[in-house]
């Protein structure tokens, strides 16, 4: 299965890299996502920011995370894939990287969605239910 398939009618959510972790925040529970695109364009990927980088900022620096910017807490090195990518590629890469969310980009590497591992699992079951339910099928027939 292409990836493709996961990103119809998806929409990515982005943030600047000078916005403030407060900004980062509300923007997170506002589209109740875990994660954003730093994207000063909503096309040119300078970073994603998640949760887990917020969380990973905090221990003693709590009394400085109101001057923090998104661009202290980003992970600026960004791994993307493509339409064509497939489930199985993505789901491998963001096991052996311990990633969540991958942005999709197009071939000039413009932003046009995101991927998280829930859409890979939950693609992931799909596929194994239509293969156990075509075996049962084919079992059932003979």
């Amino acid at each position: 299965m292409k990836i493709s398939s996961l990103i119809s009618g998806k929409r990515v959510e982005t943030i600047s890299s000078s916005a403030t972790i407060h900004d980062l925040v509300n923007s997170l529970n506002t589209h109740h996502v875990g994660a954003l695109v730093v994207s000063p364009d909503g096309k040119k990927i300078d970073g994603i920011v998640s949760e887990r980088d917020v969380v990973r900022a905090m221990p003693g620096k709590l009394d400085e995370i109101s001057h923090m910017r998104v661009r202290d807490v980003m992970t600026a090195e960004v791994i993307t894939c493509t339409e064509t990518s497939t489930v199985a590629e993505l789901m491998t890469v963001m096991t052996e990287r311990r990633i969540r969310h991958v942005p999709v980009v197009d071939g000039a590497g413009n932003l046009i969605s995101i991927v998280s591992i829930g859409d890979v699992v939950k693609a992931h079951i799909n596929d194994l239910d239509a293969e156990r339910k075509a075996l049962s099928d084919y079992v059932h027939s003979s």
